[in-house]
Parts: structure tokens; C-alpha cells; sequence
């Protein structure tokens, strides 16, 4: 990921963040107004606000166990304390390992998600990451049952100045796939990004396509693809929760990149949906702008928000 170092801004990031860390660090002051020590009338207030703050059920009382054992040890944290411990938890939670990338040329990465949380939009801003970062990369249409779907990626690529594999609407997405892969592998660049279908009112369906998929890009890569990422609206809250848990159903997802935290005060849905679904969010957006994708970093994302 160092290949985007120089396009990360701390001062983005809080910018797009302002109104999750308004709501959530408001509530969390009112929490504890008046409190020399943090007692179990905190922590029942705390509880809901972390809930309030789209962070999730099942992440929130997680939190809440972290905090009751560190106070019963402690026996006399004080707010501070309170502030200092809950950003170390929270950043322990999205800290999740993930594995280094193995060398590969192609790497070939599918990208997923349902209709409206801009799949595609993520996809002409990693493309433009890449190539601003002197990388080759392929776009791949595929798909190809939405009808502005097609057109919408064309325009990426030509803004980014990146070459596109498509074909008609309605044609099959697989063949789309193979052909981008093909292609990827014979003009020798550095990455090939496909889209794919965000239908998932029919989850069989959507599974068998993306299964196939998989397979025709397989006789070219084997091993291929090297990351599935699921992209995410944060401004859905628990909506993006359960699309994820609805798309892992479907198929194995590698990474998360969660969209629109710039517009909504529903941000702490990062921490739920990493810490449920046990894999790694790797991109956040945080504006309009092609360089608003920024590589997910954990402890500047908790310093943002605290």
C-alpha cells in the first residue's frame, strides 16, 4: 500500500469525518459530564450512544465488556482515562492483519457491491491511484445488465486516462472477464479491475455469476482474483452491515472499501462492520474528488474521530 502514501491527507480525513466525530464525541462527552469517576451509569449511557452511532450491537457490547473488566480492575478511571482506553480498543478492533500481497502481474481484482453505493465511482478513483502512482492498470466492464453501468466506467477510464475491455449490454460478464484478463496478460500491466453486477434481490443468481466469473478468469490466473472487494455505503449504517453479511454469503470477500463517510454522521459503521466480518477495510471515501479514496489507516482514522 505505500504506493499511495503520497496521495493520503490527514487533513482530508478529518475534514470528512467532522460530522461522525461531532455526533459520536458529543454524546460521549455528555456521557460522562459531571462524572469524577466513570461507574456503571456511564457505561449504560455509553452503550447507547455507540449503538446510536451505527457501531453495531454485537461491537458495542464487546466495548462495553472491554471497559466493565478495566474499570473493575481499575476501580477509579476517571473521563480521560475513559477516552484514552476506548481509542486504543477501537483501534485494536480495525487493526485486522492482513496478508502482504504476493508479487503477481496482473492482479486482478473484482470488485462488488449492489447498485447506488458507487462501486463504480470507487473504481475510477483506484484506478486513477494507480495510474497517478506510474502503474499500468485495465478496467473491465463487466457489468453489463445496468444499462448506465457500461458508460459510467467508460467515462473513468477515459478521465483517468486507463484502457477499458467492454461489450454490449446484456452481454455475458464472464466473457467480459476473460476478455479483460486476456487482455491484461498480453499488454503486460501491472492491474486488471473488474466490475460486476450489484443485483442481489436474486442471491443465487448473483452467486452463480460471480462463481462463473471466477472460474473463466481462473483458466488464464489460476490463483486469480487476488482480491475481492466489496464496496460499501457508510451512509446506510446497519443497511451496509447487512449487505456485507449478504455479499460473504455469496462470495468470499477479501476487503472492504466503504464509501460517503464525508456526507453522514453514521462513520462508526466501519468499526462494526470490520469488526463482525473479521476482514480488513481497505479503502474509506471521504469526497467527490478522484484522489477522496484514501487507504484505510486505523490509527488515523481513531485520531480523526477522537
Amino acid at each position: 500500500m505505500g504506493i499511495f502514501k503520497r496521495f493520503f491527507s490527514k487533513e482530508k480525513l478529518d475534514k470528512g469525518l467532522e460530522p461522525t466525530k461531532q455526533s459520536l464525541i458529543d454524546k460521549i462527552g455528555k456521557a460522562v459530564a459531571g462524572k469524577s469517576t466513570v461507574d456503571a451509569s456511564v457505561l449504560d449511557q455509553l452503550e447507547e450512544v455507540l449503538i446510536s452511532a451505527d457501531i453495531g450491537v454485537d461491537t458495542t457490547l464487546k466495548i462495553i465488556d472491554l471497559l466493565e473488566k478495566r474499570v473493575a480492575k481499575d476501580k477509579y478511571m476517571n473521563s480521560k482515562e475513559l477516552h484514552l482506553i476506548l481509542r486504543d480498543e477501537i483501534t485494536t478492533l480495525l487493526d485486522l492483519q492482513e496478508e502482504s500481497p504476493r508479487e503477481v502481474k496482473p492482479r486482478v481484482t473484482l470488485v462488488v457491491g449492489v447498485n447506488g453505493v458507487g462501486k463504480t465511482t470507487t473504481i475510477g478513483k483506484l484506478a486513477h491511484l494507480y495510474h497517478a502512482a506510474g502503474q499500468q492498470v485495465l478496467l473491465g466492464a463487466a457489468d453489463t445488465f445496468r444499462a448506465a453501468a457500461v458508460d459510467q466506467l467508460t467515462m473513468w477510464s477515459e478521465r483517468v486516462g486507463v484502457p477499458i475491455v467492454k461489450q454490449q449490454m446484456g452481454s455475458d460478464p464472464a466473457s467480459v472477464a476473460y476478455d479483460a484478463v486476456a487482455s491484461g496478460l498480453s499488454q503486460g500491466v501491472d492491474h486488471v479491475i473488474i466490475d460486476t453486477a450489484g443485483r442481489l434481490h436474486n442471491k443465487v443468481n448473483l452467486m452463480n455469476e460471480l462463481a462463473k466469473i471466477k472460474r473463466v478468469i481462473q483458466k488464464s490466473i489460476p490463483d486469480a482474483p487476488h482480491e475481492v472487494l466489496l464496496v460499501l455505503d457508510g451512509s446506510t449504517g446497519q443497511n451496509a452491515f447487512e449487505q456485507a453479511r449478504q455479499f460473504s454469503q455469496a462470495t468470499e470477500i477479501t476487503a472492504l472499501a466503504i464509501t460517503k463517510l464525508d456526507g453522514t454522521a453514521k462513520g462508526g459503521v466501519v468499526l462494526g462492520i470490520c469488526d463482525q466480518m473479521q476482514v480488513p477495510v481497505k479503502y474509506i471515501g471521504v469526497g467527490e474528488g478522484k484522489e477522496d479514496l484514501q487507504e484505510f489507516r486505523p490509527k488515523e482514522f481513531v485520531d480523526s474521530l477522537f
